[in-house]
């Protein structure tokens, strides 16, 4: 998988299926509809969130599946979206997107990867807001949207009543690389519990979230990159 691949799928991770409920019967346009004007009063009380992950990427040339953990969180003031995570070892990284630029560093090497995302601005939080703080009506503004019903996931200790969406990008270049998205969304908080993306290459990445912290203080301290003058860039 090339690094750009990586980074950006990186961006995207959520959360494992452990109870089904299916209440397939749901999925009507009403109810699509219903879900989404959720999500857009969700998006005005959402502030902030923080959880534990569980990423699986599966790269189907090689027949292998490859796993990450760690923590991430996402702040969001106004229009404003700031997002860090830390990748526990043995693939250690820091990541930070914050001012419309994405940072990525690894301390194994020693190495700091810099985008600027500002000219694609709004492509990188259509990803990033997916089920954290975003709209509906920004994501049907992004995607066409398949509401495929309930279902039940459990969050650390409790379980939570989910939206089960698959995401088709409007955009045809998206499509050529990402071919659709599944995400698994609490509509009344704003948050999905899971996603899933199915890559153009059939490659597809499995992430979890865990234990979300909702609307409480974010220590940013512990997601800084710490840089010295033998980092490369």
């Amino acid at each position: 998988m090339t690094a750009g691949r990586s980074t950006t799928a990186f961006l995207f991770v959520t959360c494992t299926l452990l109870l089904n409920s299916g209440a397939l019967a749901q999925n009507t346009p009403d109810r699509l509809n219903t879900v989404l004007r959720q999500m857009d009063a969700a998006s005005l009380k959402f502030k902030s969130a923080e959880a534990d992950f569980h990423k699986d990427t599966f790269q189907r040339v090689v027949r292998e599946t490859t796993t990450q953990n760690g923590t991430i969180y996402f702040i969001k003031s106004g229009t404003t979206l700031q997002m860090g995570a830390v990748i526990a070892p043995p693939e250690a990284k820091v990541v930070e997107y914050k001012d419309g630029r994405l940072r990525i560093f690894d301390p194994g090497p020693n190495h700091l990867t810099e985008l600027d995302g500002r000219t694609n601005q709004a492509q990188y939080e259509s990803f990033l807001t997916l089920g954290f703080g975003g709209s509906g009506k920004d994501l049907e503004k992004t995607w066409t949207i398949t509401d495929q019903g309930t279902e039940s996931l459990n969050d650390g200790s409790q379980a939570v009543q989910v939206e089960k969406l698959d995401l088709v990008a409007k955009d045809a270049a998206q499509r050529n690389s990402i071919a659709h998205v599944t995400i698994w969304v609490d509509p009344a908080r704003g948050i999905s519990l899971k996603q899933v993306f199915f890559f153009a290459s059939e490659d597809t990445q499995t992430a979890v979230y865990s234990h979300i912290r909702y609307n409480q203080s974010v220590n940013t301290k512990r997601y800084a990159i710490k840089t010295d003058s033998k980092t490369s860039h």
